[in-house]
């Protein structure tokens, strides 16, 4: 995994501030959320990354390793890649205003901060791609995060 440095100092400083920038009322360029639906989406992600929402790998145990070589690779997720966990009509916003969405997803990334400061050895259980600790979660977060941030059009 390349320039985990460079993806964690992206995912504390340069996240948020991007999204902050994006219109609410920008049209996805692929799949079916919403500017809002997408930020809540991520920090309902980010719950999983850290540790706050504790889930089970759905993954069959055969295909982990392919998953989790993707995963560590720089291939970014294709548009419309699926997601099991995830309703085929994106979730209604549970926020009145984007900026409260944002604030949630800040308040979330800074817990995972927090979280792998105060436990270095931590590991997380992602459900697509199985026990993470910090550098696959980076890696998973940043993907993730950049994934999101090109399907509405900002360039990375």
């Amino acid at each position: 995994m390349e320039n985990i440095r460079e993806k964690e100092a992206f995912l504390r400083n340069e996240y948020i501030p991007m999204l902050e920038q994006l219109d609410p009322a920008t049209t996805p360029l692929w799949g079916k959320m919403n500017v809002q639906q997408m930020i809540e989406h991520m920090a309902d992600y980010m719950r999983i990354g850290n540790g706050k929402r504790v889930v089970a790998v759905v993954t069959n145990e055969e295909a982990l390793p392919k998953y989790r070589a993707f995963m560590e690779s720089e291939k970014p997720f294709k548009e419309n890649t699926g997601n099991p966990l995830m309703p085929d009509i994106p979730a209604a916003v549970k926020h009145s205003a984007v900026q409260h969405a944002i604030e949630e997803l800040q308040a979330e990334v800074n817990h995972f901060f927090e979280v792998f400061n105060n436990d270095a050895e931590k590991k997380v259980t992602n459900p697509i791609f199985g026990e993470l600790d910090y550098t696959q979660s980076i890696q998973l977060l940043h993907k993730h995060a950049t994934h999101h941030l090109r399907q509405f059009g900002v360039a990375i």
